[in-house]
């Protein structure tokens, strides 16, 4: 259960005042997700979601994130709206966290997709990138190559074992890849975090997209890379070809990749499976039991490097056209 920062519901009736949502009637914790706090709550004006944003979401990249799911709604874009508040400002405080009220979508994420669901999932994808193109908001990777090293740093003071083989294999690859990272590639905003259970469906068609908290711009293959990585393997790390294949069909659907981003997946799929290996590591190494929350396992993950290291990109389905 994703609850860091616990909330009462005096606490929300008092913060929710401001958003001209009229009374609270239910506040219940969601269970889903691992970087925020996040509750389902039930007003006079409907369903929202209550989100304090923890440590690792820069306050400052607020206004960038919220900025983009108002700008992707207006465009017509599935993804929740912020709610104002009286004030004219998204976010407010609650518990020493900065804090938003968000709109409710219907639908559930998914936790194994199909090959239907990976080709929407995909075409989805490309329609973010394509109605995001002429957002003007600007935020740099809050999680990047820099701080893939200052987490590997981190972890170093207690990773033994397991754990600490795991890390010396990431310093490695980290060296191996951080001079063919490319540049230069096709961008804008992106979402960084495009997993399954991001998407909301209702059957086998995508309603929504939730969570664009690690959104900045950067290259559209780079969240290519994360969405094939959080799409197409399954609980232990291994691929599932035809939903990876599925995935990139549907993606080429919205929009067909320059050869150069071919040619870099490889690479930026090995990256980001190393920056979601590096992050699941700290949070395991580095868990508080008090809160409701249980860390992923970032072995998976890790799994994943050993796929991308040794395939081409016509083993992603795709020609180097």
């Amino acid at each position: 259960m994703a609850v860091f920062t616990p909330v009462t519901p005096d606490q929300a009736r008092a913060f929710i005042a401001d958003y001209g949502l009229g009374a609270l009637s239910e506040i219940a914790p969601i269970a889903e997700g691992v970087e925020n706090t996040n509750y389902r709550i039930e007003t006079a004006g409907g369903r929202h979601v209550l989100t304090l944003f923890e440590w690792r979401t820069d306050e400052a990249g607020l206004p960038f994130c919220l900025g983009l799911t108002d700008h992707l709604a207006d465009a017509g874009f599935a993804a929740p709206r912020p709610v104002r508040g009286v004030s004219g400002d998204w976010i407010g405080r609650l518990n020493g966290r900065p804090a938003a009220v968000i709109q409710w979508l219907q639908g559930a994420g998914l936790h194994t997709p199909t090959v239907v669901q990976a080709t929407a999932g995909g075409r989805l994808l490309a329609d973010l990138h394509l109605k995001a193109a002429d957002f003007a908001g600007r935020r740099p990777n809050p999680v990047g190559p820099a701080q893939w090293r200052l987490l590997a740093e981190k972890c170093d003071h207690r990773a033994a074992g397991d754990s600490r083989r795991m890390l010396e294999a990431l310093v490695a690859e980290l060296d191996r890849l951080e001079p063919l990272l490319p540049d230069g590639l096709p961008s804008g905003a992106i979402h960084a975090d495009y997993f399954p259970d991001n998407v909301l469906y209702e059957g086998d068609r995508p309603g929504g997209v939730i969570d664009f908290y690690f959104a900045h711009v950067g290259a559209w293959v780079w969240d290519l890379a994360i969405a094939l990585n959080a799409w197409g393997f399954d609980a232990e790390g291994r691929p599932d070809e035809a939903v990876l294949s599925a995935f990139l069909r549907g993606y080429e659907q919205g929009r067909r990749l320059e050869r150069a981003e071919v040619e870099a997946l490889p690479v930026l799929g090995a990256a980001s499976a190393v920056r979601f290996t590096l992050t699941r590591l700290h949070d395991q190494l580095f868990h508080d039991p008090d809160w409701l929350v249980t860390p992923k396992d970032p072995a998976p993950f890790f799994a994943r490097i050993a796929f991308h290291r040794a395939t081409s990109p016509a083993d992603y389905g795709l020609a180097t056209v």
